[in-house]
């Protein structure tokens, strides 16, 4: 089950990064690893809720998916995404951007580092939003509940995580903007920074809106055909599951592409905290896209979620730690190895207490679910939940 599910993911990475250590040497391998890390570990979130999705599609959907929808992923918005980025911010062609990736990388070095400030500025802020938006929400399930409980509370103050993200946008400017890291030393890039920070915050509320849009009018969708669905019964008539799978299944497909390309701003804008190569960056980030198309498969066809409920939290902390760095990176430079590492380690740790939190309902007698996540648990359940999280090393 495993390798028929995750083959052509192993065969990917075994051929990527073997062309990675081959074409640029090891220092490219470890930075396509760490890229590939980090799209998995920052997509998990996105293959749970595409399996939660992908599931209602009947078998002709959910092909054009897996493969029309891979080519997207991969070449669209790990490929073009990043060129159109270096392009529009070194105010060159994309073709031109390429050939002088290609050819001259020394002056494709000079044109990135100087686009630089606002790439950071721009993905900063937009990473920055979504670190926000995960940390001030109140979840059933909590990793560092020292820290996000009370945040949690700040939360239900209106458009908090925008202020929260103007103010730090004004703090950069303010300080990194005016000796911004360029080619030739340093310069005032005051007004760059501004701009394209308030850029990246209206792409991540464009982007929030579109997918909260398809996910109205897929709820709306859904009761109408539970509607329908009642209706037969009651009429007795007969109900076909795959007529009202096939009735919404374009609608889905365009959900899941636009929810795709959301969760796959974070991966994308996050690997220029890491490398501005933009060939390094589509290989890892590609790598990764297959393992988190391989995971929603696998998730489809096992019918259960993963029991990792930290993972989430991991990654959304990665996600903080790469904005604030990337608003770092404006003045000063720091090694990419550090800073890919800085992700690696929050996941990994997400992970471990993921499953000392396991181990620890497992041996309380719990059945694995948070005690806040379903009403009518008695405390002894509350307490046994509550265990778990100091066990996890919360």
């Amino acid at each position: 089950m495993v390798l028929r599910t995750f083959g052509w993911s192993f065969a990917v990475t075994a051929l990527g990064l073997a062309f990675a250590a081959w074409q640029w040497g090891w220092e490219a391998f470890g930075i396509v690893l760490i890229l590939s890390v980090l799209e998995i570990s920052l997509s998990f979130d996105n293959a749970v809720v595409n399996a939660g999705v992908l599931k209602k599609m009947n078998a002709f959907w959910q092909r054009i998916f897996l493969t029309l929808g891979i080519l997207i992923a991969v070449f669209g918005m790990r490929l073009v995404f990043p060129v159109v980025i270096v392009a529009i911010s070194a105010e060159v062609g994309p073709v031109e951007a390429v050939r002088l990736a290609l050819d001259d990388p020394g002056r494709y070095q000079d044109l990135v580092t100087d686009a630089h400030p606002a790439i950071a500025a721009f993905g900063g802020m937009f990473l920055l939003m979504i670190f926000l938006e995960f940390i001030l929400e109140d979840r059933e399930i909590k990793w560092l509940a020292w820290l996000e409980r009370p945040l949690a509370k700040l939360g239900k103050i209106d458009m908090l995580a925008v202020c929260l993200a103007l103010i730090a946008l004004l703090a950069t400017a303010l300080t990194f903007a005016g000796h911004a890291h360029v080619s030739t030393g340093h310069a005032d890039k005051t007004a760059t920074v501004l701009l394209s920070g308030v850029a990246g915050l209206i792409t991540y509320l464009v982007v929030g809106g579109l997918s909260g849009f398809f996910e109205d009018r897929l709820e709306e969708e859904e009761e109408h055909e539970h509607e329908e669905e009642e209706r037969a019964r009651a009429e007795g008539r007969p109900v076909s599951a795959v007529a009202l799978a096939g009735k919404a299944a374009f609608f889905l497909f365009l959900y899941l592409e636009v929810l795709d390309a959301s969760f796959s701003f974070d991966g994308v804008i996050g690997a220029f905290a890491i490398t501005n190569q933009i060939f390094w960056m589509a290989l890892g980030l590609g790598i990764g896209a297959m393992y988190v198309r391989s995971l929603t498969v696998y998730l489809v066809r096992q019918g259960t979620l993963d029991d990792y409920v930290y993972l989430e939290h991991g990654a959304h902390y990665a996600i903080g730690a790469l904005a604030a760095i990337l608003l770092i990176t404006i003045q000063h430079q720091i090694s990419e190895i550090i800073t890919g590492l800085i992700g690696v380690v929050l996941i990994a740790a997400s992970f471990l207490a993921s499953v000392r939190r396991n181990k620890a309902l497992e041996a309380s007698g719990a059945d694995g679910t948070d005690g806040a996540a379903a009403d009518g648990k008695d405390g002894a359940q509350d307490e046994r939940d509550e265990k778990a999280e100091v066990a996890s090393g919360a």
